[in-house]
């Protein structure tokens, strides 16, 4: 039996996000998966491989395709007898938001559980993959409060792969009350690593209902708010010349100044010192 190499690392002290990422060899031979307290979501990269796999009692044979994906539910683990050597990379999403996110689309009590499933394909869920895996390769740039965004997006998608009759939520609102609460606690707390459950706390909705109404609401997803007024943040501190580059980044909550710098010029066309250079009196 061979095992799982050791780039798949235990999971590290204090409370884990609600969804990680990493990419993992997979070595030839015959193993079982390590059994994580997460449901892992394996997707295969790279060429296809032949394997066999244990599903309840029998041995069964199939390939991997790039891009599809097996679920291993929470505490289990699966079988495996790989031809050659493969490349996976591993979702980990918090069972405990599944089954929130699943009582919420009206499945009832948390009691819904993934249930696992073998060399599955979906569009939906292969681009959450891409954007985890492009966001673990640029050092997270996008925060917690973008990982909670797709961490939502792919429990919803689960859910409604797993249970497609009873998946639509119900229709509703975000009293504009609420709103503006989350839009002022955004505002005073742009230097903290915001988390979708801290904001959805705010406007006292679950955390998938909340992303979806504040979408709904001012017609962007939360993360990509957040980033455009930390970004506005950020420009108005800038035509003020009072503070440097560097406090100004922190002050809006980007990691460095070479963060900010690389959003200001994708949303606004202009860099920092652009900015500040077309103050009145600036140069």
């Amino acid at each position: 039996m061979i095992d799982r190499p050791s780039c798949y690392p235990s999971p590290a002290g204090g409370p884990l996000p609600l969804l990680d990422v990493l990419t993992s060899p997979v070595p030839p031979g015959r193993f079982d998966s390590p059994v994580d307290a997460r449901h892992v979501l394996c997707l295969h990269l790279g060429a296809p491989v032949p394997v066999s796999y244990r599903a309840g009692k029998a041995e069964r044979q199939g390939v991997r395709l790039h891009g599809q994906f097996c679920v291993v539910p929470g505490g289990s683990s699966t079988r495996w007898t790989m031809s050659q050597p493969a490349t996976s990379l591993l979702l980990r999403l918090a069972p405990a938001h599944v089954r929130a996110t699943a009582e919420d689309m009206g499945l009832g009590t948390r009691t819904f559980d993934l249930a696992p499933a073998i060399h599955i394909r979906d569009p939906q869920i292969e681009r959450i993959g891409w954007m985890m895996q492009a966001e673990d390769h640029a050092a997270c740039p996008g925060g917690r409060i973008f990982a909670d965004s797709l961490a939502s997006a792919l429990a919803v998608r689960l859910i409604a792969l797993q249970a497609p009759a009873r998946a639509a939520p119900p229709a509703r609102a975000l009293p504009a009350w609420r709103l503006r609460h989350v839009i002022e606690y955004v505002d005073a707390h742009l230097d903290q690593d915001l988390t979708l459950a801290e904001l959805a706390a705010v406007a006292e909705f679950s955390p998938s209902h909340f992303k979806a109404l504040f979408k709904q609401a001012t017609g962007v997803p939360v993360h990509r708010f957040v980033l455009e007024r930390r970004i506005e943040r950020a420009r108005l501190r800038l035509l003020e010349g009072r503070h440097s580059i560097t406090e100004i980044a922190l002050e809006a909550g980007f990691a460095h100044p070479s963060h900010m710098a690389r959003w200001m010029r994708r949303l606004l066309g202009l860099g920092p010192s652009q900015i500040r250079a077309g103050r009145p009196g600036g140069g």
